[in-house]
């Protein structure tokens, strides 16, 4: 719930996820926010990927080590919500939530990054009986913005 969610995030202090990036440069942690490579074969131009709120990935993993202790063998299962969003989407979502219309450039292409990268949650869903409940780009981005505000 709302008690959670605001107990729980990314502290990694030098991540390069666009999330955390984008919310640390709309409260002012960051002098900009960079969008690498925006010549991709997608709607808008940039990377598409599937964002999971934090929340949704801590029960995965809490149904892991349930799935686990009931006898199972290790296993790899992808976590997230099967569609995803453009780095644009993201970074409108943010600077929409935050209030702040923070700078963003353009810069080259990082090397490998593909033009998209969407989980198939189909294998967590039946052997964990896993279902996501925060499938919604606009709390993950306030969420971790309200994290970032924070630490």
């Amino acid at each position: 719930g709302a008690d959670i969610q605001n107990r729980i995030g990314q502290s990694f202090p030098d991540a390069t996820h666009l999330i955390k990036v984008a919310v640390q440069t709309a409260i002012g942690k960051k002098n900009k926010l960079s969008i690498f490579g925006d010549d991709y074969d997608t709607p808008d131009g940039t990377c598409i990927r599937d964002y999971i709120h934090v929340e949704d990935l801590a029960s995965a993993h809490i149904r892991a080590l349930g799935y686990l202790d009931e006898g199972h063998e290790s296993d790899i299962f992808n976590c997230g919500y099967g569609h995803g969003f453009s780095v644009r989407e993201v970074i409108e979502s943010v600077k929409k939530v935050s209030g702040a219309d923070f700078t963003v450039e353009i810069a080259p292409r990082r090397p490998g990054d593909p033009a998209l990268l969407i989980a198939d949650n189909t294998k967590i869903k039946n052997a964990l009986g896993w279902q996501p409940q925060y499938d919604d780009l606009s709390l993950i981005c306030k969420t971790a913005l309200e994290w970032e505000k924070k630490i």
